[in-house]
């Protein structure tokens, strides 16, 4: 099972002003989310930015518009809260600069998410990535430019080391990868106030012992610490037992969680190859915090944006689109 191949960067997004986002390159909601009356969640317990103007909020605001009062509260479960941001291949900088000043101005930390490796997912739904590691490592630099001193937590490409260990990836790009990976976090890990979290896989896909070398030699002990689950659904308790785990086999690094979508665990029927992509009956998680049930655990993050396309598959848009329908019943199945 590919673990994560949902994650889809939101390729092509339009241009970030300073202080203002966009929803996101699949974003079909016109208008921004101003009449959604989006606000910061307490900083004690939370201290990611709410995007005021993401994809949810805009669909808060269409539906408040169109009178959906109801509809319009369910999808406020999902715009209340900070979800990551996916940084485009095209504007690095610009884009990482955006997200932060906004975030820095409402007292906050940027949650973003780094997703261009080369040879990306294995051509699979959200393929793509640097056309090499030269661009690769150019792409990183205007990250880092654009971050600056402003703080930020980023998860480092999703599926990248996992790709690596399961045999998705071609043999002739191992070598290359670990050493972006390593440089990536190096790059990242000077900035004065930026935290990295190399990606680790799921609770699903294998064991620690199958991926616990791969990530020293993608860099891990220069790293925060490690998530897991991203763009899955695995319970927060079973992603706690793996992260657990795994962190005693990297010198008890930190790690944080994805539950943005995990609140009624994986999907168990249909193609078991394709359970992570779109799967009916899913539902929200523990929302985002820093007050976890274990110390070696830094976060619940929703690093996945609830409501957004795993890929073409289960009637669903292109990875990474905004897909309405998926989001309300995400929303109405959660507590």
């Amino acid at each position: 099972m590919y673990g994560t191949r949902g994650a889809a960067a939101v390729l092509g997004a339009a241009l970030l002003l300073a202080g203002c986002s966009s929803g996101g390159g699949g974003d079909d909601t016109k208008g921004d989310g101003a009449g959604a009356g989006i606000t910061q969640q307490p900083k004690a317990a939370d201290p990611f930015w709410v995007n005021p103007d993401g994809n949810a909020a805009q669909q808060v605001a269409a539906y408040l518009k169109d009178g959906k009062k109801s509809e319009a509260e369910q999808i406020r479960k999902i715009a209340a809260q900070p979800t990551g941001e996916w940084i485009g291949p095209e504007n690095p900088e610009q884009e990482a600069r955006g997200f932060t000043e906004a975030a820095a101005k409402a007292d906050r930390t940027a949650l973003l998410v780094l997703y261009n490796i080369p040879h990306r997912d294995c051509g699979q739904y959200s393929q793509g990535g640097a056309a090499d590691g030269d661009a690769y490592r150019a792409w990183i630099d205007g990250v880092a430019k654009g971050i600056g001193d402003r703080a930020a937590t980023v998860i480092l490409e999703p599926d990248a080391v996992l790709h690596l260990v399961d045999g998705c990836t071609p043999d002739e790009f191992h070598e290359e990868r670990y050493d972006l990976l390593k440089g990536a976090i190096g790059t990242l890990k000077a900035l004065k106030n930026t935290k990295v979290y190399l990606d680790a896989g799921n609770a699903g896909w294998g064991h620690p012992d199958q991926i616990f070398e791969p990530l020293k030699w993608a860099g891990i002990d220069g790293a925060d610490g490690f998530s897991v689950n991203v763009s899955n659904f695995y319970s927060t308790k079973d992603s706690l037992a793996y992260g657990k785990q795994l962190s005693a086999k990297v010198g008890n690094k930190h790690f944080v969680i994805d539950t943005s979508r995990n609140g009624n665990g994986p999907y168990a029927d249909g193609d078991p190859n394709e359970r992570w992509c779109n799967p009916p009956g899913r539902a929200l998680g523990e929302t985002p915090t820093t007050k976890t049930a274990d110390p070696l655990v830094d976060a619940y993050l929703w690093v996945k944006r609830p409501g957004e396309s795993d890929g073409e598959c289960k009637g669903g848009p292109k990875a990474g689109q905004w897909w309405p329908d998926y989001a309300l019943k995400l929303a109405k199945a959660s507590k």
